[in-house]
């Protein structure tokens, strides 16, 4: 009865948050609490123990060290050498973003979405692209690379696979999701909007400063510019009326000769300061050091030194999504306290065909994936799924490569630290609609990402 009473509170937590307006993380806290200390029996001190204060640190910490940088102007000049590099090619800045996200990842930094997602979505306001297009672009490129050998994840499953005496190779492991997460970003960029990028060709000179302008930054930094940040919907659509462009509209259609973009934004010594400090956070999530921590430690100390931005940083924070992942994740932890977690893998094991218990088991992990964590959801399921594999009726690294692919393929989720990281830094009227938008991509991927696993993976390897 505990098991079901908190799967049937996790669903109405979901349908609930969907119709009404309300913030799906208070919820959350609300079911964790009801069903942890009335239900399962756990006190309040075990409920708020699971309040992860890691996931807290990583919303904050990041949206506040680029809310600063976006404030201080030193995004401008990322976006203005990214957007020279691709030569505002629309579709080519699509892509872009997806291979430096693979890219950073692959190099072993968790950071890549949080790196990225401050520019590009910035960017994919002012040049009109989709936001939900940009940000499942990042999120699949990080993914695509998520099991290289130098990450945590890799490095974990490989401990774990040698515990329990199981043999896969570590190139499979890394190059069979990044090429299934290269098909999915190929068909989310065709279902997304991306056929239109095709459309218009490069953008003009003026657009990248309107560009710098639209994502919350300052192009020329000057004493008086300390909270421009904060007002950067109205900034971008002013300049815009200015240049004698309708509002909405994409960017122009130019000749060879217009191609070449020049760089405006003046490199100040509080610009380089930041851009040694998004180094230090990079470097500090290579060595193993907390992120959330150092990335919050940074930001106080850059506040410290360029107190200027101090208002139109904090409107960076987006306490709604630090709200919302926090709330989720406690809830999750009391289904794994009280054994819900445990309960669904043992019932997946019992049903009677192989073959598509693993296809349920691909999908289940998924879905407690997009709500919770992907590589202790990894790190729970494989030693579960022991009996299903000992049994021999598919191979066993077809089955670790697709469970692993199916944990962490959803986290293009607005529940993911990922996912989180794109929420807060959309460009949008309406975030609660575009967190829609994000949950019916993920509920997508949820069946799409481990169905595609199964077929091309397990079921093969069954004959």
């Amino acid at each position: 009865m505990v098991y079901l009473i908190s799967i049937v509170a996790l669903v109405a937590v979901f349908a609930i948050a969907t119709v009404r307006p309300i913030n799906m993380g208070i919820l959350a806290f609300l079911a964790a609490f009801a069903v942890g200390g009335l239900v399962s029996g756990l006190s309040l001190e075990e409920i708020q123990d699971s309040f992860p204060g890691d996931f807290f640190f990583v919303a904050f910490g990041i949206t506040l060290l680029f809310g600063l940088a976006r404030a201080n102007g030193s995004l401008d000049v990322i976006m203005q050498k990214c957007l020279k590099i691709v030569r505002g090619k629309r579709w080519a800045i699509v892509w872009m973003m997806f291979l430096l996200a693979a890219a950073l990842m692959a190099l072993g930094s968790v950071l890549a979405v949080a790196m990225l997602a401050p520019i590009a979505m910035p960017i994919a306001k002012r040049y009109n692209i989709k936001p939900l297009l940009m940000g499942m672009m990042l999120s699949h490129g990080m993914l695509g690379t998520a099991f290289s050998p130098i990450t945590v994840y890799a490095v974990g499953i490989q401990e774990l696979l040698d515990e329990q005496g199981i043999n896969v190779s570590p190139v499979a492991l890394f190059f069979v999701p990044f090429l299934l997460n290269v098909l999915l970003a190929a068909i989310a960029f065709m279902a997304l909007g991306g056929r239109d990028l095709f459309r218009e060709h490069t953008v003009v000179e003026d657009d990248l400063e309107l560009a710098a302008v639209g994502a919350g930054g300052i192009t020329h930094p000057t004493p008086g510019d300390a909270g421009a940040g904060g007002g950067s919907a109205a900034g971008g659509h002013g300049i815009a009326e200015k240049a004698g462009r309708p509002r909405g509209t994409g960017p122009a259609s130019v000749t060879p000769d217009q191609t070449h973009i020049e760089q405006h934004t003046v490199v100040t010594f509080e610009h380089w300061v930041t851009f040694a400090s998004i180094a230090v956070l990079l470097a500090a999530a290579l060595f193993g050091i907390d992120v959330g921590v150092a990335a919050t430690c940074i930001g106080a100390v850059l506040l410290l030194a360029f107190p200027r931005h101090v208002e139109a940083t904090m409107r960076a924070v987006s306490w709604q999504a630090v709200l919302l992942v926090c709330g989720v994740v406690t809830y999750m932890s009391v289904l794994s306290a009280n054994g819900t977690i445990d309960w669904l893998g043992e019932k997946v094991t019992e049903l009677p065909w192989p073959v598509l218990t693993a296809l349920v088991l691909f999908i289940i992990v998924g879905m407690i994936s997009a709500v919770g964590s992907s590589f202790g959801i990894i790190l729970i399921a494989l030693p579960l799924a022991l009996p299903l594999l000992e049994a021999g009726h598919f191979s066993v690294a077809a089955f670790v490569i697709g469970l692993a692919f199916s944990a962490t393929v959803v986290d293009v989720s607005p529940f993911s630290t990922n996912g989180v990281i794109v929420l807060a830094s959309a460009q949008v009227e309406d975030r609660q609609r575009f967190q829609k938008q994000m949950l019916t991509y993920c509920g997508y991927i949820i069946v799409v990402g481990p169905l595609l696993a199964w077929v091309l993976l397990v079921v093969p390897s069954s004959f």
